[in-house]
């Protein structure tokens, strides 16, 4: 399938999502410097995410509900949705929910927040860039309709950045010793490869939004790999 300028643009615009991560790690830090309260500079990100993803639900509500406002938003965001979001809640809505989770779940450890809704975003990216572009080219077959050299591009990035990127972002691993354990990166590497691949299902018909849950699990393994060896 070639590349499309829809597909590009799509992700490009998703980039901005990154100031989600960022937020939700550095931004305390900077509100106590303005004068804030070391609790209130901490829920903040919570706060901001939460009033995001309320205007966001009711957004994809009303859209759904009003022709007008349906066309209005197709106008503005249509060429860079996929053709499920177009009658179906969008992905920018289910990863706002994702950072929303995450900054809740890991409310002691932002840096795990930090780094699982990045390299969430950027595989997720990659994955469907290089499996637009190259995907089938050196492995035919396919799973879950997603083609192996978009998995493994996500694989490496994840792995890239956990390696090679997060050891040196200001702070962000202060308490780790300056650098994530090889098993941690592997393993989270991994699990943000197969649950953005596998479907997730609870039953025959519900499927979790991989945009809300692979952050969210990814974190999870994480946390509890560093608990229980480190």
């Amino acid at each position: 399938m070639p590349l499309t300028r829809e597909e590009i643009n799509r992700k490009v615009l998703h980039l901005g999502a990154l100031l989600m991560p960022a937020g939700i790690f550095y931004a305390p830090e900077i509100f106590v410097s303005l004068g804030m309260t070391e609790l209130l500079s901490r829920w903040t990100p919570s706060i901001v995410l939460a009033i995001l993803f309320s205007g966001s639900v009711i957004v994809e509500k009303i859209r759904m509900k009003n022709e007008f406002v349906q066309k209005l938003f197709m106008g503005m965001f249509g060429s860079m949705l996929r053709n499920e979001e177009k009658t179906a809640t969008t992905g920018s809505t289910w990863i706002i929910g994702s950072a929303l989770i995450c900054s809740i779940l890991f409310f002691d450890h932002p840096e795990i927040s930090l780094m699982t809704l990045t390299v969430f975003i950027l595989g997720d990216a990659v994955a469907a860039l290089a499996g637009q572009s190259i995907g089938g080219r050196y492995f035919k077959v396919k799973l879950w309709r997603k083609s192996i050299e978009g998995s493994l591009s996500c694989f490496f990035l994840c792995l890239v950045f956990f390696i090679g990127l997060f050891p040196f972002l200001p702070h962000l691993l202060d308490k780790w010793g300056n650098s994530v354990p090889l098993l941690i990166a592997i393993s989270a590497a991994l699990s943000t490869t197969i649950f953005e691949l596998v479907p997730l299902k609870i039953g025959k018909t519900l499927v979790i939004n991989d945009n809300l849950a692979v952050p969210v699990i990814t974190g999870s393994v994480m946390l509890l790999l560093r608990h229980f060896f480190y």
